[in-house]
């Protein structure tokens, strides 16, 4: 459980091992002028989507988690935020495109007013984050999406326990699925995690590889009361920074 550990200012000139993974817990609902700077170093596409919202707030949201994302790629490659490009698999899945360098491995989550980065060396790497909802339909979208395992699992657990259980689940799931790049394509049932309370985030099983849970880390990621995340990486031993990104 990661929810006791503290998150660091990161060091004036921080580096990237390769062993390591940097999380990134980022504040979305800032001042308005920031908002502003932030928008002007995203691409055309990425202004194109924020103008769509509906509200200005999920717009606003939405140009901070990307803005964030150039800053802190940026930082890593030591070059201006404007100079990110992105390319994106089959799946959807965003890559760097970089000239001349090693690329960094990310990936980005946000909910409500909170987003998590996670950023890696020579590894792919997946997040999810998710607010905590207590009026979420939790057993019916379990008993569509979920394993046979993890529902029966879900049920047995108390009452007042089965909500935070769902979004733990949920997270360790997709952030597995982010990682291997593959999304919404590789379903959802057809492997298992971890969701009783205290228990450590683990990949247990997947129905086309036996093996392939030995591989695998996940990391439970707590950013603040009332939200759950994790992140995932096909590989062991890694070390895990957690930092806090300050405007």
């Amino acid at each position: 459980m990661n929810a006791g550990v503290e998150w660091a200012n990161p060091p004036s000139n921080f580096s990237l091992l390769s062993n390591e993974v940097h999380v990134w817990r980022v504040t979305l609902d800032i001042d308005a002028t920031i908002v502003h700077s932030l928008f002007a170093t995203l691409c055309a596409t990425e202004k194109q989507r924020a103008e769509r919202f509906y509200l200005q707030l999920h717009g606003d949201r939405f140009i901070v988690s990307r803005g964030v994302l150039r800053q802190i790629l940026a930082s890593y490659l030591q070059i201006h935020p404007s100079e990110i490009n992105f390319s994106y698999n089959s799946y959807g899945k965003p890559s760097l495109v970089v000239a001349d360098a090693e690329p960094l491995h990310f990936n980005l989550s946000h909910s409500q007013e909170l987003a998590l980065i996670a950023v890696t060396q020579n590894c792919d790497v997946g997040v999810d984050l998710e607010y905590i909802r207590s009026d979420f339909p939790c057993q019916e979208i379990a008993g569509r999406f979920f394993s046979p395992t993890e529902v029966a699992v879900l049920r047995s657990l108390p009452s007042h326990l089965q909500t935070t259980a769902f979004f733990t689940c949920w997270t360790r799931k997709e952030a597995f699925i982010k990682a291997t790049g593959k999304g919404l394509s590789l379903p959802l049932d057809k492997f298992d995690v971890s969701l009783l309370p205290e228990e450590p985030a683990k990949l247990l099983y997947t129905s086309w590889d036996e093996s392939e849970a030995q591989r695998w880390t996940l990391q439970e990621i707590i950013p603040d009361a009332g939200y759950v995340g994790a992140i995932a990486l096909p590989r062991k031993n890694w070390c895990i920074k957690q930092y806090k990104y300050n405007f």
